[in-house]
């Protein structure tokens, strides 16, 4: 991608560095970058405040800092591989998960789908610590991954779950017979040119890692946040990724090019990508691996991608402090990514983060209101 013209005057930018600005004076995190573009151009990057609140520190770059994106792993990593092995015919999104992993089953677990694991239908807990008893292994824990019993109906209703991830991405390594991070690298990494994006990033690229937690008063740049992962031996379906905000953007790009990868091919069929992006009966607000906005002006809190997003867009938020969303609509993207999760000097920083998202997603809308479809005009 290359920088493309401004959409509107520069001042017109200046709403979207003091959304951002606005967490750093508040507390809520020390450094961030933002990416805006479109298909086949970006309209913004720029970073802001630094590494640590030391201003010694460096100032993020959208090319060159990396992040440990946490939850968006889900989208980049394990979405995005099972979409490339149902696009190829070797993973069938209706087949119980026991087909694929037979240690994964009995009673309700027999009707469980790998669609929901996707959409989080699955009926998994929300979150279990499991880490707490693995000790580091890897191998206990996914013994105890395996124990974990159902508390919904299969398919009947969504919730978000850490498991729902951790097991697909067990399913995946079943179906290729690759370790994940060797397949991500294979099947998205590399063909998308994310070049600076990876699980487990080796001690030479510490320097460049904004770190995303503290030991012992010390920043631990390199260190995964997310220790369910770390207890995965920093491969898992949930989290563990690190990438850059430029990386990011291009794989943004994709899915608004309809799966044309970077080098014109095509990395996955259009049909297959939009079987990724329609909502089952009782998914709420989730697609495959995706989120979509809820935007109810009653809230108490907004909805993390503002509230002029289009109906047709989605996305996804990591714990450390990342987002990601799309709009085919107005043909636009959004990379944010922040270390929240790093000696936040505020009190409920992800609740605070909150604002700050609502409020840059809004502004990033209101910057290009010429993509808007007829019907939404009014709304930008």
């Amino acid at each position: 991608m290359t920088l493309g013209a401004t959409p509107g005057e520069a001042q017109s930018f200046d709403a979207i560095d003091a959304a951002v600005r606005d967490g750093i004076q508040k507390g809520i995190y020390p450094g961030a970058v933002v990416i805006i573009g479109r298909r086949d151009s970006l309209l913004y990057a720029r970073g802001y405040g630094h590494y640590t609140w030391s201003p010694s520190s460096p100032v993020p770059l959208p090319d060159s800092a990396i992040w440990d994106i946490a939850s968006i792993t889900k989208i980049v990593s394990t979405t995005s591989v099972a979409l490339r092995l149902v696009d190829q015919g070797k993973l069938d999104l209706e087949a119980p998960v026991r087909r694929y992993l037979p240690r994964f089953s009995g009673g309700p677990k027999n009707q469980v789908t790998v669609r929901m694991l996707l959409d989080h239908t699955s009926g998994l807990k929300s979150y279990v610590p499991f880490y707490q008893k693995a000790r580091r292994s890897r191998a206990r824990a996914i013994n105890l991954l395996y124990a974990q019993p159902l508390v919904r109906v299969p398919g009947d209703s969504a919730e978000y779950s850490d498991l729902n991830a951790l097991i697909l991405g067990l399913v995946l390594e079943k179906v290729s017979g690759l370790p994940l991070d060797q397949l991500a690298r294979r099947e998205v990494f590399r063909p998308l040119g994310m070049t600076q994006t990876m699980y487990r990033p080796p001690a030479s690229l510490r320097r460049r890692t904004v770190p995303s937690g503290m030991w012992r008063g010390r920043p631990v740049p390199g260190d995964l946040n997310d220790q369910n992962a770390v207890a995965m031996g920093g491969v898992a379906g949930h989290a563990g990724v690190f990438s850059t905000g430029m990386d990011l953007a291009r794989y943004a790009a994709v899915w608004l090019r309809s799966g044309v990868g970077p080098d014109g091919e095509q990395w996955v069929r259009p049909e297959t990508m939009r079987r990724f992006l329609v909502k089952g009966p009782r998914t709420g607000s989730r697609l495959l691996g995706w989120d979509t906005p809820e935007i109810d002006p009653a809230a108490e809190e907004p909805s993390v991608f503002g509230s002029l997003i289009s109906e047709a867009g989605y996305g996804h938020t990591g714990f450390t402090g990342t987002e990601i969303w799309i709009d085919p609509v107005r043909d636009l993207f959004l990379v944010f990514l922040t270390n929240r999760a790093f000696d936040p000097r505020v009190r409920e920083s992800a609740k605070e983060l909150k604002f700050v998202r609502a409020n840059l997603s809004d502004a990033v809308v209101r910057l290009v209101p010429h993509g808007c479809e007829q019907e939404l005009v009014a709304r930008c």
